[in-house]
């Protein structure tokens, strides 16, 4: 029999609301556009709409119940304040599980490592790991990723972002993380942090909600480690290092580059060496796999099954999917990265593409956001990893390029467009087969737009035409 996720007695219990009939939910949502049958729909309220319009659409697409702040002609559970609710359900669904959760957080590499930390516990415990989805890592995302945790939750992997200094640790509370992981510390958000120390010690803030005798594990190569150690320290029973410096815990001692395109490692640790592949390419994720490593160690489960799930683990759309596209001659690679950026993970997907075995190499670069005053040199800076890839042709994305395009004059071949809009028309003649192309940016920017379009065949057609 199929034990629910949640009956409409739990939910009034968690919520402190009254039900006006028995149901049982199967799934959690509050975009009325995601509901499926079965679910649990949470009415939020809103910036530019109230999610109580969308009731009707949400049983129409066979909502079980819904949470509401005023009477339906549903199921429901009737509550003072919606967004208060779904905390409350959030809290709930963490305090009646036995998982191990781990928290993750990061300027860059927090989604991948979150989604490799999320394959190597499905791996050890087959249907019994559970994360956040997306990048559900704000103060609505991650207590419905909370809510949505089965009870008989065995390893739980939890998200948390921020643009603001005190966000994290609202969120480290209601996750409650036995293992708090921070990836890498980049200038991302520095816009309203102020400096990268400032960005570190917000992320730091993770560290906050462990749970007690828990372990912080920390990037022993950052020029943060100091700060981040220091943090932890007030908090964790146990602080595990990674990374490729001599001294780290858990250490890449050897790392050689695999035949599909990622890397062989060896890697040791407190008490024992593992010998692994890393599915997928690039140095960022050798650091990413090491933060993993040492979670798993952390939790105490099976570090081989872990290797193993890593040696398999594919890009995701967005970040790292890699896929080949038709275009005028044959077909061309093109690496999807169009999700986020940020000055670390610019250079670091620069170093990939200069990597690939390719007839030419090219760059689609869109703005990196939220850089405020410092912005126009992070992007100016972009022109010495564009020359060290070798890339045969840059196209830049948005007015925020504009020092970029001055700095390549003269070394790289390239064009600057204003917006995503133009950016196909921009290629056209400019991809063969056997070409390699990244497509990287600020999701605002909206170059997956483009890579939907690649992917469609778009620019063949266009050559046909």
């Amino acid at each position: 029999m199929t034990v629910p996720l949640w009956t409409s007695s739990d939910i009034a219990r968690a919520v402190s609301g009254t039900a006006s009939a028995d149901f049982v939910a199967d799934g959690v949502a509050f975009d009325s556009r995601e509901v499926g049958p079965g679910d649990l729909f949470i009415a939020l309220p809103g910036e530019t709409t109230d999610g109580h319009r969308f009731v009707d659409q949400a049983f129409a697409q066979g909502a079980a119940g819904a949470i509401v702040s005023q009477p339906v002609p549903h199921p429901h559970i009737l509550v003072a304040d919606t967004r208060s609710a779904l905390d409350a359900l959030g809290v709930a669904g963490r305090a009646r599980t036995a998982a191990k959760t781990v928290g993750v957080t990061g300027s860059v590499g927090k989604t991948g490592t979150k989604e490799a930390l999320f394959a190597a516990f499905d791996r050890i415990a087959p249907g019994h790991a559970h994360r956040s989805l997306k990048s559900y890592n704000n103060h609505t995302g991650v207590p419905l990723s909370l809510a949505r945790m089965p009870a008989e939750t065995r390893f739980g992997v939890f998200e948390m972002g921020m643009n603001h200094a005190g966000e994290i640790a609202a969120l480290t509370r209601l996750v409650r993380p036995h293992i708090a992981v921070v990836t890498t510390i980049a200038p991302a958000h520095i816009e309203m942090l102020g400096s990268i120390e400032g960005i570190a010690r917000a992320k730091a803030e993770i560290f906050e909600g462990l749970e007690p005798g828990g372990t912080a594990v920390v990037p022993f190569d950052s020029p943060q480690r100091d700060i981040l150690v220091e943090a932890a320290k007030a908090h964790a029973g146990r602080i595990l290092t990674f990374g490729l410096g001599n001294g780290a815990d858990v250490r890449a001692m050897e790392r050689v580059p695999a035949k599909n395109g990622g890397t062989l490692i060896t890697v040791q640790l407190p008490d024992a060496n593992l010998t692994m592949t890393i599915g997928q390419p690039g140095e960022h994720w050798v650091s990413n796999a090491l933060a993993v490593i040492a979670a798993v160690e952390a939790a105490g489960a099976d570090l081989a099954v872990a290797g193993l799930a890593l040696a398999e683990l594919q890009g995701m759309a967005g970040r790292g999917a890699r896929v080949q596209v038709k275009v005028p001659g044959g077909e061309a690679l093109v690496i999807d990265e169009s999700y986020n950026a940020n000055p670390a993970s610019m250079r670091a997907t620069l170093k990939v593409l200069g990597e690939e075995h390719a007839v030419r190499r090219i760059a689609v670069l869109g703005a990196m956001r939220e850089l405020g005053e410092h912005g126009p040199r992070f992007h100016a800076e972009l022109a010495e990893p564009i020359a060290q890839a070798n890339v045969d042709f840059a196209l830049l994305v948005g007015e925020e390029m504009a020092p970029l395009a001055k700095a390549l004059e003269g070394q790289t071949e390239f064009a600057h467009v204003p917006a995503a809009a133009a950016a196909l028309d921009a290629l056209k003649g400019r991809i063969g087969a056997g070409d390699a192309v990244l497509i990287k940016a600020s999701n605002s920017v909206g170059l997956g737009r483009l890579v939907a379009q690649l992917t469609a065949g778009e620019l063949a057609e266009a050559d046909e035409d």
